[in-house]
């Protein structure tokens, strides 16, 4: 019998990732709250695993919240055994929610354990589109992508048409105001299913290198959509460590 969704892991593992300190159901707004991967004593660096689906909506569809999905604790566990807290977001309007989890994550950094200055995000799939509002509205080191729907260029409605349909919220975001300076990591699923999910993906590759954006885009030849659970692979494997050390090194 397959394994629902809401329990599938990211298929890698290191070492100390299950022991990781774990604060659970920190509110931030209201019937809002995140969890908290990996925050000590000493603020370190941070990565945003943002969401882009409402919790109840979500919970209703796969059977949890995004907070509570297996991906979602084992990628959170990974950045933690990292040295990276995670913050494990989830809310209630996903685009008005998700910047007061920022603005909460940074006037609350102290007692988070978190470097205010230090901040990335990651998202992937229906969820990237509230993280391209943040990524040019809010300051940040870094973005990480798998498989993600970013934004519709040049007259495109791919990306409005997924959301209509699989009820992700995809706010307006012009890509003349997203920041180039900012590196962003892609994870490109060579196979992915999702339909015009490439299209609209390598769209947007081709204007952000065409705006000499510092971008990394990294390709999984045979990867399916959510290939990072879905497909036990060396190649998965590869990426994910390689997205880690990016979020990484620019978070230094």
């Amino acid at each position: 019998m397959e394994e629902p969704i809401s329990k599938k892991r990211v298929r890698l593992t290191l070492p100390g990732m299950d022991d990781v300190p774990v604060r659970r159901d920190v509110e931030f707004a209201e019937e809002a709250a995140f969890d908290l991967y990996g925050a000590g004593d000493a603020p370190k660096p941070a990565v945003i695993l943002v969401p882009g689906y409402r919790d109840a909506g979500f919970e209703k569809f796969v059977g949890c919240r995004f907070r509570q999905m297996g991906q979602i604790v084992s990628l959170a566990r990974l950045f933690a055994a990292s040295g990276i807290v995670a913050v494990a977001g989830g809310n209630r309007e996903p685009l008005a929610d998700a910047h007061a989890l920022v603005a909460y994550v940074r006037a609350n950094a102290a007692s988070l354990g978190i470097d205010p200055d230090r901040i990335a995000i990651w998202a992937s799939s229906g969820n990237a589109p509230v993280a391209m509002s943040l990524l040019s509205r809010e300051r940040l080191r870094c973005a990480a992508f798998f498989y993600p729907l970013l934004l519709d260029l040049e007259g495109s409605t791919h990306v409005a048409d997924a959301a209509k349909q699989f009820l992700f919220a995809n706010p307006e975001v012009r890509f003349a105001d997203l920041p180039d300076d900012v590196p962003i990591f892609i994870a490109r699923a060579g196979r992915d299913e999702v339909p015009h999910l490439l299209e609209s993906l390598d769209a947007f590759i081709a204007a952000a290198l065409a705006r000499n954006f510092p971008i990394t885009v990294v390709n999984h030849p045979a990867g399916p959509h959510a290939f990072d659970i879905d497909d036990d692979s060396e190649t998965t494997r590869a990426i994910v460590r390689q997205m880690l050390a990016f979020v990484w090194s620019a978070l230094a």
